[in-house]
């Protein structure tokens, strides 16, 4: 692995103890300031949509300019984003909460190309364990991310408000990894390769979408339950914060310790072996779930939901760069991660008004047809092979 894959490894597991923070605290604070309780998720779900919204010209102002521009400008708006946070929870303003979300969102999307950017860092062959190494990035924001809520309690009086202080300190810690550490890496383009396809040409392509497919699928699953179980549990099952926070730290711990050894799954194995083991193991998260509301079913769904994740996303992260083109690499990463976010958006933002109306066992079930997306997808992809 080269120096640009550990700097970006190092550098996301500070920015993105913003993630597990938003989906721990959101909720809760979204509970607190929120006129209507079926509005609590909306933080959680706006994030996601600055994510989706971002996406895309993230990657296009990458393409142009390069990564590092790109990673820079987004550890200055996550460092805004945290101060926004800190004074809107000092004077209780939902609408400055759900803004600060929205800039975090923003700079998610700009991390999510950091995967990108360490495999473009290494050999073909090693792409797909140089994309499970950024996500072993997640193992320390999943357990600092949340913590920084009992860490930040020594520094003010709120609850929540030394957190986003803290996270702030991240951003500035992430901005100077990269801006020391850090080189761009120059695209090589292949000249008789031909010019690059149209949107209409990508989105009819089986094996970008069935990459697509993969990763969106997963995302919308594990966001669809995940941004919904800290209401569930501390607000409608009167669970304590500490419970809720260990299940939120050991599922996102769920998603990315496999990435251990999943990038080497893949490689092994293969994609679409990995693909269908991802969707077995979120059958066995939805029946659990479903099952019972203890504890133990919290979390055990949880930990089995992040692991169906990390192999669904990983095995699409790995595909998409064999499935185009070296001139379609900035166009088909930012549809891509469009479509990735777009999905993901949509289900945290119906997860806490579905969790309300249908309850836990109803929200459950409405992830099976999500699912079945990509068993379709997964059955064309063999039909046409």
């Amino acid at each position: 692995m080269t120096q640009n894959v550990w700097i970006l490894m190092l550098a996301q597991a500070f920015a993105m103890c913003a993630a597990p923070l938003v989906v721990f605290a959101g909720g809760l604070i979204g509970k607190q300031l929120a006129t209507d309780s079926s509005f609590a998720t909306l933080p959680v779900a706006m994030m996601v949509i600055g994510t989706a919204i971002a996406v895309y010209p993230a990657a296009s102002i990458a393409g142009k300019y390069g990564r590092k521009l790109v990673f820079l400008g987004a550890m200055v708006i996550g460092f805004i984003a945290a101060l926004i946070a800190v004074v809107s929870l000092q004077v209780a303003s939902f609408s400055g909460f759900v803004i600060a979300s929205i800039l975090i969102g923003i700079v998610l999307a700009c991390i999510q190309q950091f995967r990108f950017a360490a495999m473009e860092s290494v050999h073909i062959d090693l792409m797909p364990i140089a994309a499970s190494r950024l996500l072993l990035a997640g193992i320390i924001a999943a357990y600092l991310g949340p913590e920084l809520v009992t860490i930040g309690q020594s520094l003010h009086e709120q609850t929540f408000t030394g957190a986003f202080y803290l996270l702030g300190g991240c951003f500035v810690v992430a901005f100077l990894l990269i801006l020391f550490g850090y080189q761009n890496i120059a695209i090589k383009v292949i000249e008789d390769e031909g010019s690059p396809r149209s949107f209409s040409e990508l989105l009819t392509s089986p094996g970008i979408l069935l990459a697509m497919g993969s990763a969106s699928v997963g995302f919308a699953v594990m966001s669809f339950i995940m941004t919904a179980t800290p209401i569930s549990m501390y607000e409608l099952n009167h669970y304590s914060l500490e419970e809720t926070k260990w299940v939120i730290q050991s599922h996102i711990m769920a998603m990315f310790i496999p990435s251990l050894f999943s990038g080497w799954l893949v490689k092994k194995l293969g994609f679409i072996s990995m693909m269908w083991a991802g969707l077995a193991i979120y059958a066995a998260c939805l029946l659990v779930a479903y099952w019972d509301q203890a504890l133990v079913h919290y979390w055990s769904a949880l930990v089995l939901l992040g692991l169906g994740w990390n192999l669904l996303f990983v095995s699409g992260t790995a595909l998409l760069p064999q499935m185009h083109q070296a001139n379609e690499t900035h166009r088909v990463q930012g549809l891509n991660d469009l479509m990735v976010f777009s999905a993901q958006a949509i289900a945290a933002l119906g997860s806490g008004v579905l969790l309300i109306l249908l309850g836990w066992q109803g929200l459950v079930l409405i992830a099976l047809p999500i699912m079945a997306v990509l068993v379709l997808l997964l059955l064309n992809w063999r039909r046409l092979q």
